[in-house]
């Protein structure tokens, strides 16, 4: 009963826009812990491994895989937080404990998995080139987030976490495509695989360069405002 008074407390607190960010958080972590799941505790002929059985026996693809999959959700989480003005303002050491969580996840865990799959993804030459690429900018755009806030340049920290969080939605908008263009046209699988590949985290990239561009416009449009005030 408490447990309840309290998130009603913080519902009442949260604008409608805020609560549909966490209501969508929260589905799209159970989804990923549900994906999860089904590998635990190391099965190798569900889900995604049933089309990469040549490959199960190659021991860094297949560590690289089951790390891949187990860190991804607290990248998700983790990031997600990042963006709470409301934690940045009242709780900056949550604020950053949950990002250096982020960024050692996806520098040292998550994102060197992920390069190294890369190089074996389905579909041929293209879709290695656009997994491996996601992977390397997921890495660089992380990178440059951590050293631009320990440069106190929060703008450009603000600018590339962004950014970096874009390509952590790939694991969610990939899917999403996948169902859409599935259901839409028809296609041999590989075909789809190989649109989806790209289309699943380039279309996020442009979204939050979108953001970040409106984002600077309104900083100039109200700096300009105090000056003729």
């Amino acid at each position: 009963m408490i447990t309840l008074l309290k998130l009603a407390q913080i519902i009442s607190r949260t604008n409608t826009i805020n609560v549909a960010l966490l209501i969508t958080l929260a589905f799209f972590c159970w989804l990923m812990a549900s994906i999860t799941m089904a590998y635990i505790p190391y099965n190798t002929d569900v889900g995604f491994l049933r089309i990469k059985q040549h490959y199960i026996h190659i021991d860094q693809w297949r560590i690289a895989f089951f790390i891949h999959v187990y860190a991804s959700m607290w990248v998700l989480f983790a990031g997600f937080t990042q963006f709470s003005k409301a934690i940045q303002r009242n709780q900056p050491k949550l604020h950053r404990t949950l990002g250096y969580i982020y960024v050692v996840d996806v520098l040292l865990i998550t994102g060197p998995a992920g390069l190294l799959m890369g190089f074996y993804a389905n579909g041929g030459l293209w879709s290695r080139i656009a997994f491996v690429l996601l992977a390397v900018l997921w890495i660089y755009f992380t990178a440059m987030a951590l050293i631009k806030a320990r440069q106190k340049n929060f703008k450009a920290h603000r600018n590339y976490m962004i950014r970096s969080y874009a390509l952590t939605l790939s694991a969610i908008t990939l899917r999403a495509w996948k169902y859409a263009i599935t259901n839409t046209v028809t296609l041999p699988p590989m075909d789809v695989y190989r649109v989806v590949a790209w289309v699943g985290w380039v279309g996020n990239l442009v979204v939050a360069e979108w953001l970040i561009f409106r984002h600077t416009q309104k900083q100039v449009y109200k700096k300009r405002s105090s000056q003729i005030l």
